[in-house]
């Protein structure tokens, strides 16, 4: 029976979500498998990876095929370099020490990596929050500096509308007295 390591789709239309298992090549994507091996969230930013490393390492030292994108996941997680090193104390290059402490260190500047990523996710949304908000606060006093100015040109329409009836009625006043004291 040829086994393979690959992704069983879970989740719903528009939101995938990944079991990763070995199962009969024969078996149907979402079909029967052997054993579940660890998930894969590609939603999320950075993915979702939880994988169980030994008995991803314990399938591949049976002889599993990764598929392409299981062989990524796989090498991401450090699943092949842990067959590899586990070759090597086979063959006697190495220590099971040595072996360890090479995995060891590989992990730590993984997850150096993945936190130095997260952090500039996070540094890039609060920077493009900032932008956005000066952005919102130049438009906001845009928007009142129009509003000032056109209440600013409609008291002077008014002013202006206004100071010529004062004058015309200023004009008027002396005629009417004129025709008050004729009448007199």
């Amino acid at each position: 029976m040829a086994v393979k390591i690959r992704l069983q789709r879970r989740g719903k239309k528009g939101k995938p979500f990944f079991w990763i298992i070995a199962a009969d090549s024969r078996s149907k994507r979402d079909g029967k498998y052997l054993e579940k091996i660890g998930a894969y969230n590609p939603t999320t930013n950075p993915a979702t990876i939880e994988l169980d490393v030994d008995l991803a390492v314990k399938w591949l030292q049976n002889g599993a095929q990764p598929t392409d994108t299981a062989k990524a996941i796989l090498s991401y997680k450090g699943a092949l370099l842990k067959n590899h090193l586990a070759g090597g104390v086979r063959k006697g290059a190495l220590t099971e020490e040595q072996a360890d402490a090479k995995f060891a260190a590989w992990l730590d500047e993984k997850a150096g990596k993945v936190d130095a990523k997260k952090e500039g996710l996070v540094k890039a949304s609060a920077d493009a929050k900032a932008k956005a908000q000066e952005a919102e606060k130049e438009v906001n006093a845009k928007r009142e500096a129009e509003a000032a100015q056109v209440i600013a040109d409609a008291e002077a329409a008014e002013a202006a509308a206004n100071a010529p009836a004062e004058v015309e009625a200023t004009e008027d006043a002396p005629a009417e007295d004129a025709k008050t004291k004729t009448e007199e």
